[in-house]
């Protein structure tokens, strides 16, 4: 019976794929969606100083983009902006790995139990002008017209059980400038009708995000520039320009002005420094370990391996991109290769055993330890 086999493989394939993802959202941290604060008269309700935490924990140096976020955040639960427009329009600019894009996915899990529970569109995958279409619809006479089929998914936009919908932008700058100006209703007014005429989108309960690189050469020498280097342009006559000053006229010198002033709060993302990379090596650990839950697996990281980590892996021009890629040559396939050589050999089954981390020969080994110590590396 050919059939029910492969329907009993792809059952479990399925079973499998669901308990993968769910160790990425169950993390500690993150926030029940059924402890709510809610404000008489709002529409919205969930817990604001949870999710900040988890914010807290999951993304590394930007405290300035969190408190932008909870600010946002603080005026959905009062519930006093213009109901006729998105609840927040807000742009995320910076180099690449400092967290622009894991922030918005980062307070999805936090909203609403999992990272994916947003309306996300890639921007650069709408680089040509016919591309417009994606956003509003075929027009009419065209294919797919009369279905009035867009990427955008109401419900995703509306959020879940009195929480607000979010989407995102990424990569605002790889749009052409139809695809930017199709979005200027929706800023504006908070819907959006497909060119059919025929369904309307609405945005109003959800809190819009984009992010960008635009001008982030520029924009990391203001940031960086020490203040005897700020002196000295302005004694040989240079001029000096803040981060913010450089922000708005790359935007301006990319988008049309009404583009740009329908935006309600633009955010400079720091860079990440080589100070903050025991910080960053430590949430990755964390959440490697949510992977290996279900292996009855937990691994810490020695010293030496941090400290390896660190020296290979932290390249402030990659920000943390570059350090989940050496934690992934350097962690992820050793451990890999050792958990399966051992498999059948670990502690029985509902006993968690610990491995530790430590480099030999440039490579790392893995220890196997009795009980997990009462502080470790990664714990900070």
């Amino acid at each position: 019976m050919p059939f029910i086999n492969d329907r009993m493989a792809a059952n479990e394939s399925e079973r499998l794929d669901r308990q993968a993802l769910a160790a990425e959202r169950d993390l500690a941290n993150v926030p029940n969606p059924y402890d709510v604060t809610k404000t008489q008269g709002s529409r919205f309700g969930f817990d604001l100083a949870a999710i900040d935490a988890h914010l807290a924990e999951e993304i590394i140096g930007q405290h300035e983009a969190r408190a932008l976020i909870c600010e946002t955040l603080e005026l959905a639960l009062a519930d006093i902006g213009d109901p006729r427009r998105p609840l927040a329009t807000c742009l995320f600019l910076g180099p690449t790995g400092v967290g622009k894009t894991e922030i918005v996915r980062a307070l999805a899990r936090a909203l609403h139990g999992d990272a994916d529970a947003l309306c996300r569109v890639d921007m650069n995958t709408l680089s040509q002008e016919h591309y417009a279409a994606s956003l509003t619809g075929a027009p009419p006479g065209y294919v797919g017209s009369k279905e009035g089929s867009t990427v955008f998914d109401q419900d995703l936009l509306e959020g879940r059980a009195g929480r607000p919908g979010l989407v995102l932008f990424d990569e605002l700058e790889k749009a052409s400038p139809e695809v930017i100006l199709a979005l200027l209703n929706i800023f504006d007014n908070g819907l959006m009708t497909v060119a059919s005429g025929g369904k309307t989108y609405s945005f109003r309960k959800a809190i819009i995000f984009m992010t960008s690189n635009l001008g982030t050469k520029a924009i990391y020498g203001a940031q960086t520039a020490t203040l005897k280097e700020r002196i000295g342009r302005l004694v040989s006559g240079q001029s000096y320009r803040t981060a913010g000053e450089i922000a708005e006229n790359e935007l301006l010198n990319r988008f049309p002005p009404e583009f740009v002033n329908r935006i309600d709060r633009v955010q400079i993302f720091n860079p990440l420094r080589v100070t903050q990379a025991h910080e960053l090596i430590g949430a990755e650990i964390r959440r490697i370990n949510k992977r290996l839950e279900r292996r009855g697996v937990q691994l810490i990281l020695s010293e030496p391996a941090i400290e390896q980590l660190r020296e290979k892996g932290f390249d402030q021009k990659f920000g943390a991109r570059d350090l989940k890629r050496e934690l992934r040559k350097a962690i992820e396939i050793p451990l890999a290769r050792h958990i399966v050589a051992c498999e059948g050999k670990f502690s029985p089954a509902g006993q968690t055993v610990w491995l530790r981390a430590v480099p030999l020969n440039g490579v790392m080994s893995f220890d196997t330890i009795k009980d997990r110590p009462y502080r470790s590396a990664n714990d900070d």
